[in-house]
């Protein structure tokens, strides 16, 4: 049996914060306030371990189990904003809620093979990737496509200019890192501040 994710971001004082709310509380609040990201992470924390226990069911490898935790939040991130919030209903409906719809998105996704994925756990944690995917969605199309063959695919200026040039965008190789740069600074500013302060500030 693969092991849980650590969750660094569970013990960030954002998140603990937020301990005392009830899953209601935290899908309204989450609602209510998009621009900011921490109530997410705070179900995701809560969460996370009961959701990656289903989805390593359905994986053979710890990179597949990762990057199918992902897609399942990403599923969970989308559907948090339209979920309909019932006040009366008993507070086990969100556990139940979390579980059923973990199933149907696994039983929608079709697992690469590991050699296949790109995505880390350790460098994107699924809150904060729900929140660079929808940042990305937002970026200008040269802007985004030249962020995604850079840091996704790793290709070289080179490549990405060529690629970028078959598709009608006469882009330099020596533009590229100034195009890169400008993609970069919209996709962070793209990001809520929390999340920011919760997954970026160590780094910087």
């Amino acid at each position: 049996m693969l092991s849980t994710p650590t969750l660094p971001e569970a013990k960030h004082e954002i998140v603990e914060s937020l301990a005392r709310y009830s899953d209601r509380e935290l899908i309204s609040l989450h609602q209510r306030h998009p621009q900011e990201g921490k109530f997410f992470t705070a179900l995701f924390c809560r969460y996370a371990p009961i959701v990656y226990s289903l989805v390593q069911q359905a994986a053979e490898s710890p990179i597949q189990a990762d990057y199918l935790l992902a897609l399942v939040w990403k599923q969970i991130f989308q559907e948090l904003q339209r979920v309909q919030i019932n006040p009366e209903a008993a507070s086990t409906i969100w556990q139940n809620w979390f579980v059923d719809l973990t199933g149907k998105a696994l039983a929608q996704i079709e697992i690469p093979a590991p050699a296949q994925i790109r995505y880390s756990i350790t460098d994107a944690p699924p809150p904060l990737w729900c929140y660079l995917q929808q940042g990305l969605d937002r970026l200008p199309p040269l802007l985004r496509s030249i962020v995604v063959m850079s840091h996704s695919l790793k290709l070289s200026e080179q490549r990405i200019s060529a690629y970028l040039k078959g598709e009608g965008q006469d882009v330099s190789a020596t533009d590229i890192p100034a195009y890169l740069a400008e993609g970069e600074g919209q996709l962070e500013a793209a990001l809520p501040q929390d999340i920011r302060d919760i997954y970026l500030v160590d780094s910087e």
